[in-house]
């Protein structure tokens, strides 16, 4: 069975919902860990006031006993603390009332889901549209992401991420263990491994708030101890590195993703580029470098899987951009909701639990089992393989 969830929910509904289908039985989740995660996605500098209203949790309704999984669907939901503002606009029942009343919203934000959404779903009332594609959202998606981080755990699989540039401020690339990059980026307000540049990010958002606008920036994930052969060539939609490229592109404002060296690979030399082959006793086969971050053929091949994502700018501005308004078509400036000047340091939380899904699912693929047990089997089995090879 393979790996997957559905999510359900708006940013000011009473609470977010997903059910993970295909997760073995048997395997031990934290509860404590799990919404260590969800207050990870909170954190960061330039945050809104959402952020101070919130304090996520999750609470599990299914697929869970005493403590582990029993192979059933797990079903948890996040509770909306925002809700008890909203619940006559949110109402599932009709409700009598202004559009001023009811919220709603009929001057779309440029860059947002607003307007095709409503053009999709021939949907009136634009709120309908940003009350799902919200990145809101992404709370339940870090919870999933936080099982599988556990499940990867179980194997000696460890996640990692950080941000590499907030707008103009660039941070210092340091190569660090990654036990240290996690404590380094865990102690830092916009989850970078130097305090110098941190500082000038601080003063940067404080800057671009001010001046009623947002910044994105880019962020990278490393995972570490991946074994060698997951996803695979023979098919294109097999190919693992290209599932979390599609993963990464699916979080809200994400516009562009590289693995390894990404880009930088087609303006330099091949022999600049790949990785050359080395075998030792000890370590058996690995690579010289990691250029190519961990993937050839889109399959692992051992080394860390690193990848890297852009997010644009949040597009809610507080001094809004023009667009126009769909009752009568003439120009307005855009509505402006609560937001975020900069949302990079919880993007990176999010784009850790994307790419450790992407990878537990892929695991799981290759490893078969319908309990924990049987995975474990089924892994050493594969490791006494290469072994031999």
């Amino acid at each position: 069975m393979s790996l997957r969830y559905l999510t359900a929910g708006e940013t000011h509904g009473p609470q977010l919902t997903a059910i993970i289908e295909g997760l073995p039985s048997n395997l031990t989740i934290n509860f404590e860990e799990l919404n260590f995660q969800l207050h990870r996605r909170q954190k960061g500098y330039g945050r809104g006031r959402r952020m101070q209203i919130e304090k996520d949790q999750a609470n599990f309704v299914g697929g869970i006993r005493h403590g582990y999984t029993t192979g059933a669907p797990v079903a948890l939901v996040v509770q909306n603390n925002d809700w008890k503002h909203w619940q006559n606009i949110m109402n599932i029942e009709p409700i009598e009332g202004s559009d001023e009343e009811k919220r709603r919203v009929h001057r779309p934000r440029p860059g947002h889901a607003d307007l095709n959404g409503g053009l999709k779903y021939n949907l009136k009332d634009l709120r309908n549209v940003l009350e799902r594609s919200s990145a809101r959202e992404t709370t339940v998606r870090v919870a999933c992401g936080a099982i599988a981080r556990q499940f990867l755990a179980e194997f000696g699989i460890k996640v990692a991420g950080r941000v590499l540039r907030i707008g103009e401020i660039e941070a210092p690339y340091q190569d660090l263990p990654i036990d240290e990059l996690i404590a380094v980026t865990e102690a830092s307000s916009v989850r970078v491994t130097d305090a110098e540049t941190e500082k000038k990010m601080e003063a940067y958002i404080d800057q671009i708030k001010q001046e009623g606008d947002s910044i994105g920036g880019i962020v990278e994930c490393i995972v570490e101890g991946v074994p060698v052969g997951l996803g695979s060539y023979v098919q294109y939609d097999r190919k693992l590195d290209a599932r979390i490229a599609q993963g990464v592109m699916s979080i809200n404002a994400f516009k562009g993703v590289e693995i390894g060296i990404g880009f930088e690979a087609g303006v330099i030399r091949g022999s600049q580029v790949h990785d050359e082959i080395m075998h030792t006793d000890e370590r058996g086969y690995h690579r010289a470098t990691n250029r190519l971050g961990g993937f050839e053929g889109g399959m692992t091949n051992g080394m860390p899987v690193v990848v890297r994502g852009v997010m644009k700018p949040i597009p809610t501005l507080y001094k809004p951009l023009q667009s126009v308004d769909i009752d009568t078509k003439e120009a307005f400036t855009a509505q402006v909701e609560r937001s975020d000047a900069c949302a990079v340091p919880a993007a990176s939380v999010v784009m850790e639990h994307v790419v450790a899904w992407e990878i537990a699912k892929a695991f799981l693929e290759k490893f078969g089992g319908d309990s924990m047990e049987e995975i474990r089997a089924n892994v050493a089995s594969y490791n006494a393989q290469l072994e031999n090879y």
